[in-house]
């Protein structure tokens, strides 16, 4: 009694000690609420603050295209901000909500009073629950204020577009002539700048100009070299190829231009990166550089095309049907007009970092226009057109009259749109044509580049998959889908490069389609849902690891703890398919909720689903279930020979409801998945195509049934298309007083050869069995002598006799009865 005694005065103590605690446990979460709802209110007081100094700077450079994009973007970035802080409190609400359902609604007037503690907890969570719809709803309105915000900032800059392109100038002599005095001073102006900073550079700067220029040309060698080295087939121009197919003219102009284009760039890039680098550009010489730097790699890039496309020098290496004299006027065309529209950029930033008079840019893009409109109706009169068939230093004939046409009023729009004074949409019009024209181009060729490598065992027959299939002994398949992996990596080369490229071209800026990229892989709005690429990929990555994972953990389970507790083989297979499956459904678990997936939509389906199921679907829902169990387990695929009841042939499609069963009469068998799943079904090539025959033969009773195995061995072994090992083998099954009967089993390498190997060995064995002797059916009667006594030879004699009297026809032109017939007799 003491002790116990003593325990309750022990617990007592310790409850009256952990009351406090729990009192401060309780407190705790209603601090950290408060301080949470405080923390949001002024997260979104400081949103409210960026918003409006946002939309001051909105109006302060409404001017300015490229500082629009960035108020652009961050009013999208405040706006993510502000709605992440509204579903922060959602928990709270949530939890709340929870909790006042759980009070249930205040007593009614005439009931008993709830306890103090309920209504103080009761009010508390009311005023909680206010605060946070307030917040929410401010949230709300700031998002909402955002978006106008976002939205005005792109009605601004089409607005700025649109009225660069149609602003029109007065073309007339007072523009020429302040154009002319504006140009002698950007003139002197320009060249005493480059002079001077030539001389600083020379006398100051002259090992950092040097070892810039080497390190670009170095990194252009090293990029060119590399690029050459990997795709050099599509590349080299076998000199043996006289005629070579249209599709490895299409890889080779794609390669021979993207390769020299990126040794360019990067040429170019490493330059300008290297001359800032080491201070050798001064801040009003840096864009100069830059532009003349991006010009030339954007002409050397068109002319690389122009001379990949129509191969003035080579007629057979020629992507489109013209002579060898049209080829070369209009590669001297394209050239010359990708040199004028250049030249327009150059010159006009030039006058933009000189601080030059507009006029000036006006009147350069002015005669820029004119001259691009004039190469174009130049390039309508040219004849290159060549019939099929027809050499390539044949006589041209003009072009077909729809292209002249559209050559004809686009040259012409250009220098009646200039001339009218609408020089802003004559250059972007030329610009147009001569660097998006050539970047589609080069966009079309290469997907079908990319098509062509990826074509069933065109890779296999390049250089590199040649190396590939000696040094790793990959096999056609293996190769087959390099190839498919290598056109899918063209194809995101032209996306990823040549379409932002266009993009640019047509008046968008670079953080615009970085916007936008964020956008795709992070937020793909569809009604009240959002995908994220991003996540979507993680889940799918994290799905792979879990199943490899899976994979490892039960072969370890397998072959360490089962096998070491020798336990049985069916208890092992069980628990290697129960790991299996668990860790196939945890893995997509977890896939989906890093996709981003929310798993109480898949809740509704499936309530949904009972609901159907309720109502009569079992069969349907039986035979869906059972088409993704075949899906999954693929106990048979598109292609195997199987037996399913009274239905044989090959499967020709398996869907989600009914598998399609084609049999060796051509007839199409509709089998419910259900069936396949509940009933037997036999697959002749599940695991591989390998297979055993059976020949039953039968030959008769009174032959050697020794001598007949032999033949039948030496047959069977000598037959083409059967297998040695495993060794044929020939049994003698039963006989009888009629009959011996023999069986013949043998495998064959694809069992879907079967009926043409018996065929040949039945017709074969046949021949065999003539050959020696071998009957099959009842041999012929032997030839034994007879003995008769001469009593008996008298009497066959008389008989004989007898018959042949009866029998004799009477005389000619004798009328009488016929003799009796002799079974009369």
């Amino acid at each position: 009694m003491p002790t116990f005694r003593l325990l309750c005065v022990l617990l007592t103590v310790l409850l009256l000690a952990a009351a406090p605690a729990r009192a401060q446990t309780a407190a705790a979460p209603a601090l950290v609420d408060a301080t949470q709802i405080e923390q949001a209110s002024n997260d979104l007081d400081r949103a409210s603050g960026q918003l409006n100094a946002i939309r001051e700077r909105v109006e302060r450079h409404k001017d300015d295209d490229a500082r629009l994009v960035e108020l652009k973007i961050e009013a999208e970035a405040l706006n993510r901000t502000i709605l992440a802080i509204s579903v922060a409190t959602r928990p709270r609400l949530e939890a709340i909500k929870a909790r006042q359902a759980e009070l249930g609604d205040p007593p009614a007037e005439g009931a008993p009073a709830e306890g103090a503690v309920v209504v103080e907890e009761r009010k508390k969570l009311a005023v909680e629950r206010n605060e946070i719809n307030a917040l929410t709803g401010e949230a709300e309105n700031l998002s909402i204020e955002a978006t106008k915000l976002s939205n005005r900032i792109t009605e601004i800059r089409r607005q700025l577009f649109t009225d660069a392109i149609l602003k029109r100038t007065g073309v007339n002599t007072a523009l020429f002539t302040e154009a002319s005095g504006a140009l002698t001073h950007e003139a002197a102006t320009f060249g005493r700048t480059v002079t001077a900073w030539l001389q600083f550079v020379w006398k100051f700067k002259r090992m950092q100009l040097l070892g810039a220029v080497a390190l670009s040309l170095v990194a252009a060698l090293v990029l060119l070299s590399g690029s050459y080295r990997l795709f050099s087939p599509f590349i080299t121009r076998a000199v043996q190829q006289e005629k070579p197919h249209y599709i490895t003219r299409l890889s080779v102009a794609f390669w021979s231009t993207i390769l020299p284009s990126m040794a360019a760039g990067a040429f170019a890039g490493t330059s300008y990166f290297f001359l800032d680098t080491f201070n050798v550009l001064r801040s009003d010489i840096a864009p100069i550089i830059s532009i003349a730097l991006a010009v030339m790699v954007a002409i050397f890039f068109v002319a690389q095309l122009a001379n990949a496309v129509l191969s003035p020098g080579d007629g057979h290496w020629r992507l489109v049907r013209v002579s060898d004299r049209g080829a070369q006027l209009l590669w001297l065309l394209i050239f010359s007009m990708a040199i004028v529209n250049g030249a327009d950029y150059f010159l006009g930033t030039i006058s933009e970092v000189l601080g030059s008079p507009v006029v000036l840019t006006v009147v350069k893009s002015f005669f820029a226009s004119i001259v691009i409109g004039a190469l174009l109706v130049v390039t309508a009169f040219i004849k290159p057109v060549l019939h099929q068939g027809e050499a390539h230093d044949s006589q041209g004939r003009p072009w077909p009259r729809s292209i002249f046409i559209l050559l004809m009023l686009t040259g012409l729009g250009l220098i009646f749109a200039s001339l009218l004074g609408y020089v802003g949409m004559a250059r972007f019009i030329a610009t147009q044509i001569v660097v998006t024209g050539a970047i589609v181009v080069t966009m079309y060729i290469g997907f079908l580049s990319g098509r062509a490598v990826s074509a069933p065992n065109a890779f296999a027959e390049t250089a590199v998959g040649k190396r590939l299939e000696q040094r790793f002994g990959l096999g056609q398949v293996a190769l087959d889908q390099v190839g498919l992996a290598a056109g899918l990596s063209i194809y995101l080369l032209i996306f990823v490069v040549f379409v932002p490229m266009v993009l640019l071209q047509w008046g968008f800026q670079v953080a615009d389609i970085e916007s936008w990229t964020y956008r795709i892989f992070t937020e793909i709005r569809i009604g009240s849902i959002t995908i994220s690429l991003i996540g979507i990929l993680a889940g799918i990555l994290l799905f792979v690891a879990g199943l490899v994972v899976t994979r490892w953990f039960q072969k370890w389970v397998d072959g360490n703890v089962l096998a070491r507790s020798q336990v049985d083989a069916g208890v092992r297979n069980s628990v290697r398919t129960a790991v299996g499956y668990a860790g196939v459904a945890l893995a997509g678990l977890v896939g989906i909720s890093a996709a981003g997936i929310n798993l109480s939509s898949l809740a509704l389906v499936a309530g949904a689903l009972s609901l159907g199921i309720g109502f009569g679907l079992q069969n349907i829902v039986s035979n869906f279930v059972s088409g993704l169990i075949l899906l999954a387990e693929r106990p048979f695929k598109v292609g195997d020979w199987v037996v399913a009841g009274t239905t044989e042939g090959f499967v020709r499609r398996i869907s989600v409801r009914a598998t399609e069963i084609e049999t060796f009469q051509r007839q199409t068998v509709i089998v419910p998945n259900s069936v396949l799943i509940n009933g037997q079904v036999g697959n002749w090539t599940h695991r591989n195509k390998l297979g055993r025959i059976d020949i039953a033969i039968s030959v008769h009773g009174g032959n050697d049934p020794r001598r007949v195995q032999e033949i039948l061995v030496e047959v069977v072994r000598g037959q083409q298309g059967l297998l040695r090992n495993p060794e044929p083998m020939v049994v003698f099954q039963a006989f009888s007083s009629a009959t011996l009967d023999f069986e013949i089993r043998a495998f064959l390498a694809d069992i879907l050869n079967g009926t043409g190997v018996k065929s040949d060995l039945r017709a074969a064995i046949l021949e065999r069995f003539r050959t020696e002797g071998i009957a099959i059916g009842a041999p012929a009667a032997a030839e034994v002598p007879i003995k008769i006594s001469p009593e008996g030879a008298d009497l066959i004699t008389t008989l004989l006799d007898q018959a042949t009297q009866k029998v004799r026809p009477p005389a000619a032109g004798r009328r009488g009865k016929p003799a009796d017939d002799a079974s009369g007799t």
